[in-house]
């Protein structure tokens, strides 16, 4: 298991209510399920739009109990938004 940050963007960062958090987890699957109970409700409904990186790296279509997370590593939480 891994520690580091989770920081949320846009309307990700209005539906959990703060800019970052800390993660405890081994793969993204693992950090997500936790936000999911952390923060039921509407930000549970808007990490279904969202695109992750992990330290930087896009992780696209790649299945997020595969995606490895490192110790004091970053996953961005980024919801489409106009323009981008």
């Amino acid at each position: 298991m891994a520690a580091g940050t989770i920081r949320y963007w846009a309307a990700a960062k209005a539906a959990a209510g703060t800019a970052e958090e800390p993660y405890a987890a081994a793969t993204l699957a693992e950090a997500l399920d936790a936000v999911r109970e952390r923060h039921p409700g509407e930000l549970s409904r808007v990490l279904q739009r969202c695109s992750f990186l992990i330290d930087g790296n896009p992780v696209g279509t790649r299945g997020h109990e595969t995606v490895r997370l490192a110790e004091g590593g970053t996953v961005e939480v980024l919801p489409p938004f106009a323009g981008g």
